[in-house]
């Protein structure tokens, strides 16, 4: 790989979504929903190395090598990171920006801190979100940043809530009524905010990433999504389908085929991580 740790290879990033462009592309809407869709659907979501004791490194060098090379996946800060990178390098302009999760929380639970990475990109005076990186219910095509405005993409319905100034909560319609996902400010944050927050997310005792087996993909008018041993499929057409899956090479099986990871080559630490899987009190 190329010694600077800023290099972003666009051509092995393109090959490995699937971007059939033959010329550089213009940072145009058009390119940005491209991306943006093809992304989620060949990058997996995954948490392997948290529960395999391996360290997540958040360096553009290491999160490449992970994700593109070795055709891996990874979360939100991985994900993001690599995004962004991308697309600055195409000449976008690019906000990082921090969520606080809400999903799977009871409304009037205290607000969780800032552990979620996205992205928000500005194309001729309007403002858009982006996010590759929030597991089963990532985007798959920006959202405009307009309070209040149903937007439909190739796999939900989605928008925004105001709450407060510069202040979002980003909903997804599910069975008939809105239900929340992150809510996200746009102050800008820094490589050492990430730095933090993905240690926290990676490290903490009580973290779902450390309890917790997370992985999942998007396919056309499909979601795919793994929490420890139940997998669920997701599709438009069929509704959600759900399977436990009993043993490790179901588990194996689940993680290559419908999530699309290419495992890890340390087999016995990866079959450990997995036999405890479920076990964890978090």
């Amino acid at each position: 790989m190329n010694a600077d740790p800023n290099f972003i290879n666009l051509p092995a990033y393109f090959e490995r979504i699937g971007f059939r462009d033959a010329a550089r592309p213009a940072p145009t809407l058009e390119t940005l929903r491209a991306l943006h869709l093809l992304h989620p659907q060949v990058i997996p979501f995954e948490n392997l190395d948290v529960l395999m004791g391996r360290p997540v490194r958040i360096d553009l060098a290491s999160v490449q090598r992970k994700l593109v090379h070795d055709r891996r996946g990874g979360y939100c800060y991985e994900h993001n990171l690599l995004f962004r990178s991308v697309l600055e390098a195409l000449g976008f302009r690019v906000r990082s920006c921090a969520g606080r999760v809400l999903w799977g929380r009871d409304a009037d639970a205290d607000l969780p801190p800032r552990t979620h990475m996205c992205l928000v990109i500005e194309i001729d005076d309007t403002r858009y979100l982006a996010d590759v990186g929030f597991g089963g219910m990532t985007l798959s095509a920006p959202i405009v940043l307009t309070p209040q405005l149903e937007q439909i993409t190739p796999h939900g319905a989605f928008r925004l809530e105001a709450a407060g100034a510069d202040t979002y909560v980003l909903q997804t319609m599910i069975e008939s009524h809105w239900a929340s996902i992150y809510r996200f400010d746009l102050d800008p944050q820094f490589p050492a905010d990430y730095v933090m927050s993905n240690h926290y997310v990676s490290t903490f005792p009580q973290s779902v990433f450390v309890n917790n087996l997370l992985a999942a993909r998007l396919a056309p008018g499909r979601r795919y999504g793994l929490f420890n041993r139940t997998l669920s499929i997701h599709d438009e057409r069929e509704g959600t389908r759900k399977h436990e899956l009993e043993s490790i090479e179901e588990l194996r099986h689940a993680l290559t085929h419908e999530i699309g990871i290419q495992l890890p080559d340390d087999t016995s630490t990866l079959d450990a991580a997995l036999r405890l899987i479920g076990t964890h009190q978090a």
